[in-house]
């Protein structure tokens, strides 16, 4: 995930998002068509999605990592690099 954060990080937060999405749509239905991942039974998005969505719930909310990390990301470092956030 991290190598297509650094790659969207200066996209607007939508475009991330949607980026994000296809990334890890990817990632969650290849994860589970070669039984890499595994989702416990009964767990809170399986409950509240149902069994046959779980993967896309899984991908929906997991594409929220790509703009949410990148903009704390960015926070930290204006917070370290003050002057150096002022000349972008």
């Amino acid at each position: 995930m991290v190598p297509i954060s650094l790659l969207l990080r200066n996209r607007p937060f939508h475009e991330q998002y949607a980026y994000g999405l296809i990334a890890m749509g990817f990632l969650e239905f290849g994860g589970y068509a070669m039984q890499t991942s595994y989702a416990f039974p009964n767990n809170l998005l399986d409950q509240f999605f149902g069994g046959r969505t779980f993967a896309l719930g899984m991908a929906l909310f997991f594409a929220l990592y790509f703009p949410a990390g990148n903009w704390l990301v960015r926070k930290i470092y204006d917070r370290l690099f003050p002057k150096a956030s002022q000349n972008r």
